[in-house]
């Protein structure tokens, strides 16, 4: 019983506090297929982000499809460790791991959906100098959760632009005002006279 009120009382503290889970990306039924670009195709990053959009409910394109496919772009991927603290004789005991990744989210057609952006993130680090056993396990480890937290700050970034183009009636297709391949161009309107 006394187990059921607890939980019962963090359920009433979070809603009260305004918590909401975070709603998973969702794209339009007729959005063409998603595929993932990358100069590095096997990296770690672009496996987690297919899961993520698997996970979303979008269609992944396959890699040797000719059919038109949106793409998520990552156009670099990132890493440094940044010496953060020192010890009297100079060497570096404390680091900063940096991770950040330039990406780039196009319709269809090839127009942009979510411009280029930059993420970056980053996580420190113990690294004693005459200990290094250890350290090289925590910066995997730190790598790892960088990479996780990466593909999900990705995922949030085009699920804000996508909720915010349905909100406004558009789509995920090419826009309006873009003239359509092999379409005639429309006459000039002449200026009128005074």
């Amino acid at each position: 019983m006394t187990r059921i009120l607890l939980a019962l009382v963090l359920v009433l503290g979070l809603a009260g506090c305004g918590f909401h889970l975070r709603n998973k990306l969702m794209l339009p039924t007729d959005t063409a297929p998603v595929k993932v670009v990358s100069t590095a195709p096997y990296s770690e990053l672009v496996k987690l982000l297919n899961r993520s959009l698997l996970a979303s409910g979008a269609r992944l394109a396959d890699e040797d499809s000719k059919e038109p496919s949106t793409q998520l772009q990552v156009l670099s991927e990132r890493w440094g460790d940044l010496p953060i603290a020192i010890d009297s004789q100079g060497r570096a005991q404390e680091y900063s791991l940096r991770y950040a990744v330039i990406f780039i989210f196009r319709r269809e057609d090839g127009s942009e959906l979510v411009p280029q952006q930059v993420i970056e993130l980053s996580r420190d680090y113990v690294s004693p100098p005459t200990d290094a056993t250890g350290t090289t396990t925590e910066r995997e480890i730190l790598a790892n959760e960088l990479r996780r937290e990466m593909s999900a700050s990705i995922i949030r970034r085009i699920d804000s632009v996508v909720r915010a183009e349905i909100e406004k009636g558009g789509s995920l297709s090419a826009p309006k005002d873009k003239p359509v391949e092999g379409a005639e161009p429309a006459e000039p309107v002449p200026a009128a006279k005074h």
